[in-house]
């Protein structure tokens, strides 16, 4: 069974060869060490973002930027994780979507994803459209486990400002809401399935790496 999440999605977006490549013929876009610092900062703000979820109580850098308030569920430690998550089985695609919620909000019976962003700076006022996918598959992943939703998530940005000493460091946090669409993520999810069951797809114009998987795919 395929089984995929935001980030294959993201793949399959930019370049259908190159997301066929690495789920059929198992060739991997070659690519450097992955910093750990993101993911770092990651699990701190989720522990920080509790504090303030067993108080019943926001974040004093979100208060008045954000509808509802954090959700206060079990069900949030399983979907925040990378293995289980929140998913989604399609019986007709005989396909599973999954993802891994960072945190998420209710607002009285409507659920709303939120994703923590670490950036070097702050972002640029097109910088949410990079995850306008993710976004919309969270969503989407909501709305087929029956849980009602608005049509906007977050984005809470976080980035360095300033060393207060003692290893302190000021950050600049800015929130983003997102409109989004899950019917745009289902048909994208359909999409990448019909591509995996297929043959392998050409080249695609400007990805970099097609050329460099042409001596190892077995073309078709």
């Amino acid at each position: 069974m395929i089984k995929l999440s935001p980030s294959a999605l993201n793949l399959f977006l930019e370049c259908p060869r190159c997301f066929w490549a690495e789920r059929v013929r198992g060739i991997h876009r070659p690519n450097g060490p992955f910093p750990s610092l993101p993911g770092g900062i990651d699990s701190v703000l989720k522990k920080y973002f509790d504090k303030f979820r067993e108080k019943d109580e926001l974040p004093p850098e979100i208060e008045g930027k954000v509808e509802g308030k954090l959700l206060n569920d079990p069900v949030l430690q399983i979907w925040r994780q990378n293995l289980k998550g929140i998913r989604y089985y399609d019986k007709e695609l005989d396909a599973e979507l999954m993802g891994a919620l960072d945190d998420c909000l209710i607002d009285g019976s409507d659920y709303i994803a939120v994703d923590y962003k670490t950036r070097g700076w702050l972002p640029k006022d097109d910088s949410h459209t990079y995850y306008q996918n993710q976004l919309n598959v969270y969503t989407l992943l909501l709305e087929k486990n029956g849980y009602k939703h608005k049509n906007f998530a977050y984005l809470v940005f976080y980035s360095p400002e300033e060393v207060l000493g003692q290893g302190t460091i000021k950050f600049n946090v800015e929130v983003r809401k997102v409109e989004v669409n899950p019917k745009v993520a289902y048909k994208v999810f359909e999409e990448a399935v019909e591509v995996l069951r297929g043959p392998q797809p050409p080249a695609h114009s400007d990805c970099q790496f097609c050329s460099w998987g042409n001596d190892y795919i077995i073309l078709d």
